[in-house]
């Protein structure tokens, strides 16, 4: 049979039959464990009835009005719900199909804005090295994963980067707040070097995500960088596509350091993978003098589409009705427990970190040294396929660039129990000895 639909590579996978819970099975009958909640999506787990029973009442009514045309419902109700939920200031909602749409445009609000403030000359967006924060060429010009963004460096402007604060790496003490200043102020540095009256902003996942693999900013960090930011200019843009919808135990990852941005781009979690679903999050003067200047220059076809909307608002009602958050914090706990123990039995795992059910572990070829294990080895996608063979999805990404070191995220759904985190740990153990077995030179 000749295959028409083409993704990223030739990876062959089998055809899916159903999902719930945290489960997924194949047409074959083999069931998964869906660890890492597919990219760090499903948060509030697969098939959930009262999210598709939301759904199927809203396709009663509409499936589609577009914004120019109609105000919806379920989109005005879960922009105000999401907007009771962010920082004092933070209340307008600009309505997205995904994470690169809400960070693309979180950038052109940014600029927009600068525009209305007399500030043409302020254009560019600092980010970090790595970092990861969308596929489309506005939010490629600002990641830092070197394969992912290379090939099309001629057809973008990109912008400046700082190193991203990998204390472990670099032998630091992550809990001294002289840590955290010291990766901090690089942007600072950074800043002085571009000349402050050019600075945009600058964007950071409170915590890292497929780039970084669930890095934890050192104490002190995030709250220097506001302070930064604040004292020249520079719009502070958190990229909470990963850790928001309350992946992190908090239902936004900044809430573990009590600051406040002036952008939030949110996705994956929000729609929890029923429909595609993210949202741009501003401070209300921002947004009016962008209005009063002459509107947005910017939207998308489904933006608000209510239908997605209808589902978001769902999922929220979910998050909070089981009280999703307090359970991504406890059983992260307890994952980490486990990753842990993993860690003690496999000198190769170098290291465990993340916060609530936003975890990896990194392996190593020294633990001490951090040396990463040789690049032919391609760690990073065998033990996945390993894992995968044996019934558990997890999710990899090369830890130093996208060019060396291997790390893992087992992010399973925020609805997990501690008999499924056994689960998972039984057969992340038989692959990690299935791994080292075809290695036994680790």
């Amino acid at each position: 049979m000749t295959n028409h639909l083409f993704y990223q590579s030739r990876l062959p996978r089998p055809d899916l039959q159903k999902a719930e819970g945290i489960y997924m099975w194949d047409t074959a009958g083999k069931r998964y464990i869906d660890g890492s909640s597919g990219a760090m999506v499903s948060n509030i787990g697969h098939s959930n009835p009262n999210v598709l029973a939301a759904m199927r009442e809203q396709m009663d009514k509409s499936t589609f009005g577009y914004r120019l045309h109609f105000q919806t419902e379920p989109s005005e109700a879960l922009a105000a719900r999401i907007s009771g939920l962010t920082p004092e200031g933070l209340d307008r909602v600009f309505f997205v199909s995904g994470g690169s749409e809400a960070v693309e445009s979180a950038l052109k609000m940014a600029r927009q804005y600068a525009l209305t403030q007399g500030e043409a000359q302020r254009y560019k967006v600092i980010s970090r090295y790595p970092s990861y924060h969308g596929a489309t060429l506005g939010a490629l010009a600002i990641t830092g994963y070197a394969p992912m963004s290379a090939p099309f460096d001629p057809m973008m402007k990109s912008m400046p980067k700082i190193p991203a604060p990998r204390a472990y790496l670099d032998g630091m003490d992550a809990d001294d707040p002289a840590t955290g200043l010291h990766y901090a102020n690089m942007l600072e540095e950074k800043i002085l070097e571009e000349g402050p009256s050019t600075v945009l902003a600058f964007i950071v996942e409170p915590v890292g995500g497929a780039s970084t693999g669930a890095l934890v900013p050192p104490a002190g960090y995030m709250q220097r960088i506001r302070e930064i930011c604040d004292q020249y200019g520079v719009l502070l843009i958190h990229d909470e596509v990963m850790t928001g919808g309350g992946r992190t135990g908090r239902f936004f990852g900044a809430e573990h350091w009590d600051v406040a941005p002036d952008l939030i781009a949110l996705s994956k979690g929000f729609g929890a993978g029923y429909v595609p679903l993210g949202a741009m999050i501003a401070r209300n003067d921002m947004v009016e003098a962008v209005l009063d200047a002459g509107g947005f220059i910017h939207g998308y076809t489904y933006a608000g589409n209510p239908l997605a909307c209808a589902a978001g608002l769902a999922v929220l009602e979910e998050i909070e009705r089981q009280d999703l958050v307090g359970n991504a914090a406890a059983m992260g706990d307890a994952l980490t427990d486990r990753l842990q123990a993993l860690m003690q039995r496999y000198p190769v795992i170098g290291d465990v970190r993340g916060k609530g059910l936003l975890l990896a572990f990194e392996l190593m070829a020294d633990r001490n040294t951090k040396a990463p294990l040789p690049v032919d080895l391609n760690a990073h996608s065998r033990l996945v396929d390993i894992a995968y063979e044996n019934g558990l999805i997890i999710y990899s990404r090369r830890t130093r660039g996208g060019l060396s070191g291997d790390h893992f995220l087992v992010c399973p759904p925020m609805s997990v129990n501690e008999p499924q985190l056994d689960e998972i740990a039984e057969i992340l153990e038989r692959s990690m000895q299935q791994f080292m077995a075809e290695n036994p030179t680790l």
